[in-house]
């Protein structure tokens, strides 16, 4: 992905015995960012840098399998709103298509998914 900190995850992720996913969600998280700095590019330079890290993040993305945003996960995600559980919408979304999914999450949003019950996780940009 081109940072320091891309870098280092791509590292960690390809010395790792386990198969690395994605979610829809993070997908959608990634892909609205870029697209919103596109969106907001000026001048021509900005708006050729913009779309140069968007085509980075969708080739970076189209490496994993995508894990869906499925009738469970929307279940969970009522579920775990109703119980009080306040974090952002697609942060919420990513968790309980990991939960459903039986697997580990890798985040450096430590803070926030500590708040929810069951889900595994873990920091590997420390």
């Amino acid at each position: 992905m081109g940072s320091p900190m891309g870098l280092r995850l791509e590292q960690r992720l390809a010395a790792s015995d386990d198969q690395a996913v994605t979610t829809i969600a993070s997908a959608e998280e990634v892909l609205r960012g870029r697209l919103a700095k596109l969106s907001a590019a000026k001048d021509v330079a900005d708006q050729v840098l913009a779309s140069e890290r968007l085509g980075a993040s969708i080739q970076f993305l189209a490496g994993f399998a995508l894990l869906p945003w499925d009738l469970e996960a929307t279940e969970r995600f009522r579920l775990l709103r109703q119980a009080g559980v306040r974090i952002g919408t697609l942060d919420l979304k990513i968790a309980c298509i990991v939960l459903e999914h039986d697997s580990t999450l890798l985040t450096r949003n430590t803070a926030d998914f500590a708040k929810i019950p069951g889900l595994r996780f873990e920091n590997w940009l420390d």
